[in-house]
């Protein structure tokens, strides 16, 4: 018995990386998989659905079950018929998991127009157009009387949620996804859907090009030594997630080599407080007690 008998998932950026960590898992612990990417670049340019195949067929060889799909997760029609294609093939939906994504780091002085607005196009409403139309789908299930155990699992990333110079664009649609996974969370419950998030740091495509970090996620010289840079140390947290016997929701991890850690939310700490308006010569002799100074 594996821990994701019966379950039917979308894997989205699934062709290579922690997508297909995520989608062998899965397949491994029972699940029937729809494994989507479109083949791009890390930069997001060009497709080529024999990525999504390969897994396809890595999985048909263990003797799992799953499907390629190459439709676009950022396009409205793309999410929707990404959706309807895990229906149509496994008869239900249970688990979505968004984790396509492009890199194109920039510091702000030197990004263009574009650079914006195709990372945050990418991400955050690749994330939030599966979501959406995955949401449909269950509320519908969920009016019908059908009872539903689903859940969302989205990819953030330590950039947005601490910051990291040279991906603001990247950074600010990943704190998006952080907010979008806590909101989904609150709003979903009542159709019977978790919400959650990972912030993972592995050796993938993106991460071999970040500045700072190509030479970090080597993998071990020693042989037989851990690698805590290999992207499938991910998965595990994100199949633990998926189970139907799992409560967790409105959270997000981070999760690296064998650790997994609980990120805070933003929250408020210091204060000052009066009576009335504040002078801007009042503010200056009692901040520093709201920055802890």
């Amino acid at each position: 018995m594996g821990a994701l008998d019966g379950r039917v998932a979308i894997i989205t950026g699934a062709g290579g990386g922690i997508g297909r960590e995520h989608a062998l898992l899965f397949a491994r612990e029972g699940a029937k998989v729809v494994v989507n990417d479109l083949g791009g670049a890390v930069d997001g340019s060009g497709s080529d659905r024999t990525a999504a195949e390969r897994v396809v067929d890595e999985i048909t060889a263990l003797g799992g079950e799953a499907v390629a799909n190459g439709d676009d997760v950022a396009s409205w029609e793309g999410a929707q018929a990404l959706v309807n294609a895990a229906v149509e093939a496994f008869g239900d939906l249970h688990v979505l998991v968004n984790n396509a994504g492009i890199l194109r780091d920039r510091v702000i002085v030197n990004m263009t127009e574009e650079e914006w607005d195709s990372v945050i196009h990418v991400h955050l409403k690749g994330h939030f157009a599966p979501m959406r139309w995955a949401a449909t789908y269950w509320r519908e299930r969920s009016k019908a009387g059908h009872e539903t155990n689903a859940v969302v699992i989205n990819t953030s990333s330590t950039s947005g949620l601490l910051g990291n110079p040279g991906q603001a664009n990247y950074g600010a649609a990943k704190a998006g996804i952080g907010a979008l996974t806590v909101i989904g969370a609150q709003e979903l419950s009542r159709y019977g859907v978790r919400v959650n998030a990972i912030a993972p740091a592995a050796r993938t495509r993106m991460t071999e090009s970040t500045p700072g970090l190509s030479d970090l996620v080597k993998p071990p010289a020693e042989p037989g030594a851990f690698d805590e840079w290999a992207p499938g140390n991910v998965s595990p947290l994100v199949a633990w997630l998926a189970r139907q016997s799992c409560a967790v929701t409105g959270k997000v991890f981070f999760v690296y080599g064998g650790r997994v850690q609980l990120f805070q939310p933003w929250s408020l700490t210091n204060q000052i407080e009066k009576k009335g308006r504040w002078t801007v010569e009042e503010l200056d002799a009692e901040m520093a007690t709201v920055l802890g100074e």
